[in-house]
């Protein structure tokens, strides 16, 4: 079974940052696209960033500048650096890859990590 591991989150005053990851376990054969996304309490799941096999990066307009994510497909794992980060950036992140495993390739989600900003 594939599964899809966030670690990372935690509370932290406005203007300081942390480090999410992501890691993808189980019968991988190729992740294509992996992302991140983010719900807020009462909000709709946005998208926050996404990165392509090859690098090739993506970035919601509120995280332009203060966000970045990164990858390392030897170890099937994908980061989001956060810095200057604001009370508006709470909110539960996902974590979100494209996988091909033993089952025909589908989209898979994380449990979600909480990050709480404090202004």
């Amino acid at each position: 079974q594939v599964q899809l591991v966030e670690s990372g989150g935690g509370l932290v005053q406005a203007g300081g940052s942390l480090r999410l990851s992501c890691a993808a376990s189980g019968s991988i054969f190729r992740i294509n696209a992996m992302g991140w996304y983010r719900q807020a309490l009462g909000k709709q799941r946005d998208l926050v960033a996404t990165i392509t096999s090859g690098g090739r990066t993506n970035y919601a307009d509120s995280v332009k500048g203060r966000f970045t994510i990164s990858r390392d497909n030897g170890k099937n794992t994908m980061y989001l650096q956060m810095n200057s980060l604001r009370p508006e950036d709470t909110a539960v992140y996902y974590c979100n890859a494209d996988i091909l495993s033993t089952s025909p390739i589908r989209a898979y989600w994380g449990q979600g990590t909480q990050v709480t900003v404090s202004s």
